[in-house]
């Protein structure tokens, strides 16, 4: 299958491959802003700092979607296309940083704490950390300035990339939807919402249409494929972006920092409303259940407060049904592509890529 393997979807040569042209994108920008003013080298700097790594899913799904419907023609510029998803995807972490007031990203500082370290040992006026906000906040509508002039440069027909395009808009609109909702139920009190119904909401919107959905519609899009191959490729995305969220969930709380990149229980300092806060919620007793709820949201949690949250969520049923449901969307993930009208080796690539998004360790 051109260049990229079904058998290995997110391979090192995939994964080299959209480093490359990413690199090359962002490189290709430098000379234009620090002619601009040599300030504006920090956008520059930071802007290939976090694009340099990650799980580079979006561009695979894009990738595969095309090559369920047709063996990719231009692989260089279906590359190219794909990636800038991964533009998008780092604009869209950047501002949740800053929303979360979160302090690492993939191991490193966050934007907005570099901007402000950079703000202090630069003895610049002002406040530091209004300065980093602003900064991560303009370096992150930059980086989705740019992933739209990617696609559009990609090099693929003007009547692929119009085809797709819409498929895009409609990606962008609903990340958004999906990240508001996520603010909205971090903001209502315990109780005063039904978790089980608004958490599966926020999932579909904030996750599984702009992780699998849409990456694998949009390449479908280019490569003219029928409604009924973007219609399968959604049956397969909407449970596999459940299943990937959740599987983030238990990794939020339970995962390693060292191997995730982020402190251990910062999703339980965010008060975020997950899959498993719902179903501990649902099914702790009342005492656990009043206790988990004041720790939620509280940015001061310790690693003791941390062990008590994980001993509720553990001892109240949480995890074991955030387990099951993990596996039973993998599983109507996979019967999905079942007699789907895509090519063989494109439906490899997607099972392969199905078990990769659930069986992760970061």
């Amino acid at each position: 299958m051109g260049v990229f393997a079904g058998a290995d979807p997110l391979g090192a040569p995939f994964r080299a491959a959209v480093g490359g042209v990413l690199g090359e994108f962002v490189a290709g920008h430098a000379t234009l802003l620090t002619a601009v003013a040599p300030q504006l080298g920090s956008l520059i700097e930071l802007a290939q700092v976090f694009t340099a790594g990650g799980k580079r899913l979006r561009p695979a799904f894009c990738w595969w979607g095309y090559a369920a419907v047709a063996e990719p023609s231009d692989p260089d510029a279906l590359v190219r296309a794909a990636a800038s998803l991964d533009l998008l995807h780092v604009s869209a972490l950047v501002h949740d940083d800053v929303m979360d007031a979160s302090d690492t990203r993939r191991g490193l500082a966050a934007a907005h704490r570099q901007f402000e370290a950079w703000h202090a040992d630069g003895g610049l006026l002002g406040d530091a950390q209004a300065f980093g906000r602003a900064g991560a906040i303009l370096l992150g509508d930059l980086l989705l300035v740019w992933s739209m002039e990617m696609f559009t440069g990609c090099g693929l027909p003007a009547d692929a990339v119009a085809r797709a395009t819409p498929l895009l808009d409609t990606m962008r609109t609903e990340v958004i939807s999906g990240q508001f909702l996520d603010v909205f139920a971090q903001a209502e009190p315990i109780g005063a919402v039904d978790l089980m119904t608004l958490v599966p909401q926020v999932v579909e919107f904030k996750t599984s249409r702009y992780t699998v959905i849409r990456p694998l519609q949009l390449g479908a899009a280019l490569a003219g494929g029928s409604d009924a191959a973007l219609v399968a490729l959604g049956a397969y995305g909407s449970p596999l972006g459940r299943a990937f969220q959740f599987r983030d969930d238990v990794l939020g709380v339970f995962g390693e920092p060292e191997v995730t990149g982020k402190p251990a229980g910062d999703d339980l300092r965010e008060g975020k409303r997950t899959v498993l806060v719902a179903h501990a919620l649902e099914l702790a007793s009342d005492t656990a259940k009043e206790r988990l709820a004041g720790l939620l949201g509280n940015a001061e949690l310790d690693a003791t407060d941390v062990a008590t949250a994980r001993e509720i969520i553990v001892t109240s049923g949480a995890l074991a049904a955030t387990e099951q449901r993990i596996a039973d969307d993998l599983n109507l993930a996979l019967a999905a592509l079942d007699d789907a009208p895509l090519r063989d080796e494109a439906v490899t690539a997607l099972r392969r890529l199905a078990e990769l998004s659930t069986s992760r360790s970061a």
